[in-house]
């Protein structure tokens, strides 16, 4: 039997996406809550909350980014011109973001000044992330082997929206890790904001699923055709599930219930995505297939990341293992 590499590839780089959004997420979500934090002691104690693992949810970004490069070259040659600003745009808000998480902790005088960049930083990332999204949903033209559209083609209404979509859901995942994470004053104002961003995220995942079929028309006969329909009926039916799971936990003061419910909704949205995608890699042309490496180097590349993979597994739930339990406002990052 030969392995369909290109798909188990493509299955792997999803994975390492999925693993970044929802890693990174909720770290991401801390930062965009930042400025609404009542005091200096609130906005420590939210930092902290994530102080041991931030760096290594960003591991899954440079998998991602990586896995793509290696594997579907054709895909990275076309994605890349096409979203220069965006992308560039995450790179330099990840990297001001995280000398402003370590520089913060070092001066008191300026420790505003850091706070800012850090927020600025997070939400412009989360920002610049919907704006990938949206405009590779939206489609990217591929004359050739090459893209053929414009400079400012991913700046569209669509595109905007779902990077308001991405910020607004990162911080729904941010107030329910803290709501999970901390105790006192902060996880109160975590309740608060959830209840704020549950309503937007729910909202906006409804707008983005009503838009996304009449932006192609391979979409639409993939949503609203039959048997295809048998297929995606699910993925409404438990995104439900996970909003009244939400709305069940934050009103129950359950601790872990909004987190798992919020990070079911992202899981859902991405099969959601997956579905529509496939078995293209950058709609509305490239397949998974067409934009693959040569079976040699995806079969050399697969035995790495053989190793590679559980490596990170283990270490990351590791990490989480070890930091496990409550953060309480007395204890400082280092």
């Amino acid at each position: 039997m030969t392995l369909d590499l290109p798909l188990i590839w493509a299955g792997i780089i999803a994975f390492a996406v999925l693993a970044y959004v929802i890693l990174d997420g909720f770290d991401l979500g801390i930062g965009i809550l930042f400025p609404f934090a009542k005091d200096e002691a609130d906005r420590d104690q939210m930092m902290n909350s994530v102080a041991p693992v931030w760096d290594g949810n960003q591991t899954w970004l440079v998998l991602g980014g990586g896995g793509l490069f290696a594997v579907f070259p054709l895909a990275y040659a076309v994605i890349m011109p096409a979203l220069y600003v965006p992308i560039i745009a995450i790179l330099l808000s990840l990297v001001f973001r995280g000398v402003a998480f370590e520089y913060r902790w070092k001066t008191k005088r300026g420790q505003y000044l850091w706070d800012w960049a850090f927020a600025s930083g997070s939400t412009l990332a989360a920002f610049a992330q919907g704006i990938t999204l949206g405009a590779l949903v939206q489609g990217i033209p591929v004359i050739g082997r090459a893209y053929a559209g414009g400079w400012w083609g991913w700046l569209t209404p669509f595109s905007l929206m779902t990077g308001v979509a991405l910020v607004v859901g990162y911080a729904l995942l941010g107030a329910t890790w803290l709501i999970y994470k901390t105790e006192g004053d902060v996880q109160r104002a975590a309740y608060r904001f959830a209840w704020i961003a549950g309503p937007l995220t729910l909202a906006l995942i409804g707008v983005v699923s009503l838009w996304t079929p009449f932006l192609n028309e391979r979409f639409m006969m993939r949503w609203f055709s039959w048997p295809q329909l048998l297929y995606v009926a699910p993925v409404p039916i438990l995104v439900a599930l996970c909003a009244l799971g939400l709305y069940w936990g934050l009103i129950k003061k359950r601790d872990l219930i909004p987190f798992l419910a919020s990070l079911g909704l992202f899981i859902l949205s991405f099969i959601g995505l997956c579905f529509s995608f496939y078995p293209y890699i950058v709609p509305p042309s490239v397949t998974i297939w067409y934009a693959a490496a040569p079976d040699n180097s995806l079969s050399f590349l697969l035995t790495g990341s053989a190793v590679l993979l559980p490596l990170i597994l283990i270490y990351s739930g590791y990490s989480y293992w070890v930091f496990r339990g409550k953060v309480g406002a007395a204890r400082t990052y280092h």
